[in-house]
């Protein structure tokens, strides 16, 4: 029988998620993918950082992380260092028309 809780995730029947079987889940997921073991949070950080790297637009991650104003891109976005070096590789190409790499040859 459902029981209505309005909740977002539930067990099959509406009722809250037990918290432990929820975690053995995430352990047992991450397991699988051969990934190291990580916080479920962690996966937030993780998420952001890579609508960070796929450049989405501020407006479009805060609606997808839930987030009612753009500070929470500061606690939960990580600059990478690829992204870091493309960056540089952008600037370049502004500045010299060609990136370090290319203007060597």
């Amino acid at each position: 029988m459902w029981e209505d809780h309005e909740y977002v995730f539930a067990q099959p029947n509406g009722r809250p998620i037990d918290p432990k079987v929820d975690h053995q889940a995430w352990k047992d997921l991450l397991e699988e993918a051969g990934v190291r073991e990580a916080r479920l949070r962690d996966a937030r950080h993780t998420a952001a950082t890579m609508l960070l790297v796929l450049n989405v637009g501020t407006r479009a991650v805060m609606d997808m992380m839930g987030w009612s104003s753009s500070s929470m891109a500061a606690r939960y976005q990580h600059v990478t260092n690829d992204l870091r070096h493309d960056i540089a590789d952008s600037l370049g190409g502004q500045f010299w028309g060609a990136t370090g790499t290319e203007q060597n040859s």
